[in-house]
């Protein structure tokens, strides 16, 4: 199966991406608990504006994060591997299987708990870290699993917006959201006027963004929904849409999520901290990504091809989509984020708790899936060329 460019570029810049996020969280853990721990923590804790560093980062910084999850969507939706209803099936099964599963898990072990909220913790997969991990197996990996494993995560980061919108809106200011909601009317308004120029689209967005904070709806809500009244038009590289995907790809991915990893997993490991791991919210979490994870995705996508509703591509085995839904275990960046939501009335030491069971499933998740592939993928054939003897 053939790559198309957009994909193809896509595809590149996330797994540098992942890579760079890999090395910043080792980072951040080693300087946590370093000599440095106290000052180090502190700084992230530091308050401007009655906010801390790391909340505007993950209700500030992390709205443009969305925002190009958005217009990554309504590019596979309109022109990309998501617009053909038939290639996009089988992802489609294998992230609600990789949701449904892993949150089934968790509830099963926490349900009538303080812990309960946290279901949306495993449903998540972090797209980078996923293809970072998926592209060190280099040539060996069938373009087809490239394809699966990039929009099954896309499609997992709209079932994690969607929760985040229905599940972890606590009260709602009604005033505010409608302010928010007029405000994208009258910029829909403006695409259908065929008005292309971004600073109109770029100003009511960030007024959006207010208001869908004092709402009560998570804020970063806003990035999704201005992402699909910014105007598509075909998709060439003229259109606003494409303008400002290709100008936010390097800072989300290079400093945004980078920043977020710092910010996050700045965790200082203290002795008894694997005493955590035996709640009950810990092991759902890590039974969730690790085990509902690979499971679902597997199971969804074999009954959907059993039942005749889609097929497996040619050039991929179901071992392959085991695999893949084993990297889909990784929860990092989208399953702290929900974590921050889910338990941001309960302490910090859940939310520290959760980070490491967090970060362990993740671990496990990527090595398992690593070598998984590494042993299952066959080597391509390399083509000799015969020279002609004159």
């Amino acid at each position: 199966m053939r790559l198309t460019k957009t994909f193809d570029a896509f595809f590149h810049s996330e797994k540098a991406g992942g890579l760079l996020l890999l090395f910043v969280t080792i980072l951040s853990l080693f300087l946590a608990n370093s000599v440095f721990q106290t000052e180090y923590i502190a700084f992230w804790n530091t308050e401007i504006g009655h906010h801390s560093i790391t909340h505007w980062i993950n209700d500030g910084l992390m709205t443009i994060f969305f925002l190009l999850i958005g217009l990554e969507l309504e590019r596979e939706m309109y022109d990309g591997e998501l617009a053909n209803i038939k290639n996009a099936i089988l992802p489609i099964f294998g992230a609600l299987g990789g949701m449904i599963v892993p949150a089934g898990i968790f509830l099963a072990l926490n349900y009538g708990t303080i812990t309960q909220n946290g279901a949306g913790i495993p449903m998540a997969t972090d797209i980078a870290f996923a293809i970072g991990i998926l592209s060190l197996l280099g040539s060996k990996v069938p373009a087809s699993l490239k394809i699966f494993l990039t929009a099954l995560a896309v499609i997992d980061d709209l079932g994690a917006i969607i929760v985040i919108a229905l599940f972890y809106t606590k009260t709602i200011a009604y005033d505010n959201l409608l302010i928010a909601l007029a405000i994208m009317g009258f910029l829909f308004f403006l695409n259908r006027r065929k008005v292309h120029n971004l600073i109109p689209y770029l100003i009511g967005g960030a007024f959006m963004w207010y208001f869908m904070l004092n709402s009560g709806v998570h804020a970063t809500i806003t990035g999704v929904l201005l992402a699909f009244v910014i105007p598509f038009g075909d998709g060439g590289k003229k259109t606003s849409s494409y303008r400002l995907q290709h100008l936010l790809h390097k800072p989300v991915a290079f400093f945004i999520l980078p920043l977020f990893a710092v910010a996050n997993t700045c965790i200082a490991i203290n002795p008894g901290w694997h005493e955590g791991l035996s709640h009950s919210n810990s092991i759902g979490i890590i039974l969730g990504l690790v085990v509902g994870k690979p499971l679902g995705i597997w199971l969804f996508s074999f009954v959907a091809v059993t039942l005749g509703i889609c097929t497996l591509p040619k050039d991929l085995k179901w071992k392959d989509i085991l695999g893949a839904g084993m990297l889909g275990g990784i929860g990092f960046t989208m399953s702290i984020f929900i974590t921050l939501l889910a338990f941001k009335e309960d302490g910090e030491e859940v939310i520290t708790y959760s980070k490491i069971a967090i970060l362990i499933a993740s671990f496990m998740a990527g090595t398992f899936g690593y070598f998984w592939l590494k042993f299952t993928l066959k080597t391509p054939v390399k083509k000799v060329k015969i020279k002609k003897i004159a």
